[in-house]
């Protein structure tokens, strides 16, 4: 019973932080240019999005069957690597920008 106490709370913790960084996306959205870091700006956003909505299913993994949760923590995977990839390009390209 406490473990699933201490897990609900770190879900609730996790979605609480992605509740602040959608607010930061969009909050951020129109102070960005156009061009390429506005449309790589606009795909972390759907990114950003996705996740938070990943974060809500969490609490319900009890209740799925275990293939369903293997393919959501998979896209999870999957959609997290591609987020750190366009966030590395875009911090490349603001620092080569500044040099």
């Amino acid at each position: 019973m406490m473990e699933s106490q201490v897990i609900l709370g770190l879900n609730i913790a996790a979605i609480g932080v992605m509740l602040f960084c959608m607010y930061l996306v969009y909050s951020l959205r129109s102070k960005i240019p156009g061009g390429v870091v506005g449309k790589q700006w606009g795909i972390l956003t759907l990114l950003v999005t996705l996740f938070t909505v990943g974060y809500f299913i969490t609490p319900f993994f009890t209740q799925l069957p275990p293939n369903v949760i293997n393919m959501i923590v998979a896209l999870i995977f999957l959609f997290g690597a591609v987020y750190v990839l366009i966030t590395v390009r875009l911090i490349f390209r603001v620092i080569e920008e500044l040099v």
